[in-house]
C-alpha cells in the first residue's frame, strides 16, 4: 500500500474516532469495505453516523455541507475530504434521482436503502469487524452483482445505477445477478433521462478502471448502449474485408481493442484515448459499399469525424478532451502512408500534440485485425533518430529580418515563414544565408 492510503485511511479513522467518543455510531461504508473485503487498497473513504449533520459540523473544524437536507456533510482532514452521511432512509424518487425527503434512521435502515450488496457493508476500522445485513460479503466471494432488495425498485429511485450495476461488473470482473440483468433490460430506455454529464462520468469510470469490453458488452446485451451510444450499436453486425480484418465485424473490432487498452492501461491521465479507440470507426456502418473488389469504407474518417462530434456535444465532454478525440479520429488513418511521406510532411505528422496517443491508437488498431506493426516500427525509428531542432528546426530568419528586407506588415510575413520552416523540414534550407537568398530568389 503506497504512502497516500494509509495517511487517507489514518484520518479517516480519526473521524470515526471523535465520533465514537463523542456518543455516536460510525462506521465506514460501500465501495472502501468491498475493497478491504476483496484485499484491495481503496481509493476514498466514506463514512456513516447516527450523528445528526449539525452535530457532525460542531465536532469537527473544516466541513462543508454539500448534502446536508440529505444528511450529507464534507469533512476535510489532512488535506484529504471524506463524505460523513447521517444514517438515513430515504422517501419516494420522483425524478428518478434524488429523493422527495429523507428521514434518519437506524444503521439497518440506511444500508438497506443503498444500491448493491456488494457495497451495503460497513465496517469499525478500530476493530476490523464488519457488519453485513444484506449478504454482501458471499455476493464478493461469489463475484456477484446484485441490487439490495427488489432491483427494479431500485433502478426506478435511480435510472443511473443500471450503468453503475454494469460498470461495477466490468471494473471488478464481477457477474450481474439474473434478476438485476433483467431488470435492467426491462428499464433500460429510462436512462434517457439522466444527464449527460453523469452518463459520461461513468462511461469515463468504465474505461479507466479496467474491463471496459466487458462493460460494453454488457451495454449492449441488456440494451443501454443503444439509448446512450446509438452511433456505437450501430458497429454491431457491420461486416468487414477478411483479408484486413479476420477478427470479425466493426463491433468485434472495436471491443478487443478495447480489451487489449483495459489490460494494458494505456493512459493514465484520462480517458481520451479510449474514447478515441471506441468512436475511431463509428463512421463505418453509414459508409459500407460492396463491390466485386471486397467491402469498402470510402470517407469513414470523415463521417467518423462527424458522428464522433455529436456524442462529444450530446455527453457535455470539455472542448480540449473533444478537439484531441476528434484529432486521433481524423488521423488514424494516415499512418498507412508514413513510409511514403516525404520528409517534411512525415516530421509535421511526428510531431503531433499528444502524438503517443496516436502512436497507441494505431498499434491497438494494428493488433485488433492483421496484426502488422511495420508503419508502427517505422515511426518509433524514425523518433529515436529524429533530434528535436529537426522536428522543430529554429527559424533561419524572423518577421524582423522580411521586415527590413522591405516587405509590408500583413499576412504574407506569416506565409513566407511557413514556407521557410518546411523547406527546412525538407533539409533543403540550412542556414540563415540560404534562407534570405531563397526569399530574394522566389519573393522579388
Amino acid at each position: 500500500m503506497d504512502i497516500q492510503p494509509i495517511d487517507k485511511i489514518r484520518y479517516a479513522e480519526r473521524i470515526i474516532s471523535r465520533l465514537s467518543q463523542a456518543g455516536f455510531e460510525a462506521y465506514l461504508v460501500g465501495g472502501c469495505v468491498r475493497d478491504f473485503v476483496r484485499g484491495v487498497s481503496p481509493g476514498d473513504y466514506d463514512i456513516v453516523t447516527s450523528a445528526m449533520p449539525d452535530q457532525v459540523q460542531a465536532l469537527f473544524e473544516h466541513t462543508v455541507p454539500i448534502g446536508a437536507s440529505f444528511g450529507i456533510i464534507l469533512v476535510i482532514e489532512g488535506h484529504h475530504t471524506y463524505e460523513v452521511a447521517t444514517f438515513r432512509r430515504d422517501g419516494p424518487y420522483p425524478d428518478g434521482r434524488h429523493p422527495s425527503c429523507v428521514c434518519y434512521t437506524s444503521v439497518r435502515e440506511d444500508v438497506l436503502r443503498r444500491d448493491f450488496t456488494i457495497n451495503g457493508l460497513l465496517m469499525d476500522p478500530t476493530t476490523g469487524q464488519i457488519l453485513d445485513y444484506v449478504n454482501g460479503r458471499a455476493d464478493i466471494q461469489k463475484k456477484i452483482v446484485r441490487s439490495i432488495g427488489d432491483p427494479v425498485v431500485r433502478f426506478n429511485e435511480d435510472y443511473l445505477r443500471m450503468l453503475r450495476a454494469i460498470r461495477f461488473a466490468a471494473n471488478l470482473d464481477f457477474s450481474l445477478d439474473n434478476a438485476t440483468k433483467e431488470a435492467i433490460q426491462q428499464n433500460a430506455v429510462k436512462i434517457r433521462k439522466i444527464s449527460a454529464e453523469r452518463i459520461r462520468e461513468e462511461l469515463d469510470r468504465l474505461f479507466t478502471r479496467g474491463g471496459s469490453r466487458r462493460g460494453f458488452e454488457l451495454l449492449a446485451e441488456t440494451g443501454i448502449l443503444k439509448h446512450i451510444l446509438p452511433e456505437a450499436d450501430r458497429m454491431r453486425g457491420v461486416t468487414q474485408s477478411p483479408r484486413f480484418h479476420p477478427e470479425g465485424d466493426v463491433w468485434q473490432h472495436t471491443m478487443i481493442m478495447l480489451d487489449i487498452y483495459s489490460q494494458e492501461r494505456c493512459s493514465d491521465a484520462d480517458s481520451t484515448l479510449a474514447w478515441a479507440v471506441l468512436l475511431h470507426d463509428v463512421g463505418k456502418p453509414a459508409t459500407q459499399t460492396e463491390d466485386a473488389n471486397g467491402i469498402h469504407f470510402y470517407g469513414h474518417v470523415e463521417q467518423g469525424r462527424l458522428l464522433a462530434d455529436d456524442v462529444m456535444k450530446r455527453l457535455r465532454f470539455p472542448r480540449m478532451q473533444r478537439e484531441n478525440i476528434l484529432d486521433l479520429i481524423s488521423q488514424h488513418m494516415n499512418f498507412m502512408n508514413v513510409r511514403k511521406m516525404r520528409p517534411g510532411r512525415l516530421k509535421r505528422f511526428l510531431r503531433m500534440p499528444l502524438f503517443h496517443l496516436h502512436l497507441t491508437l494505431h498499434r491497438l488498431d494494428c493488433l485488433a485485425s492483421h496484426a502488422m506493426l511495420d508503419n508502427y516500427e517505422f515511426c518509433r525509428l524514425q523518433l529515436q533518430n529524429l533530434k528535436d531542432e529537426e522536428l522543430h528546426p529554429p527559424r533561419l530568419i524572423t518577421g524582423h529580418d522580411l521586415l527590413a528586407m522591405g516587405f509590408i506588415p500583413g499576412k504574407q510575413i506569416g506565409e513566407i515563414l511557413q514556407v521557410l520552416e518546411e523547406e527546412q523540414l525538407e533539409n533543403r534550407l540550412h542556414h540563415r544565408e540560404e534562407a534570405l537568398a531563397f526569399v530574394r530568389e522566389r519573393w522579388k
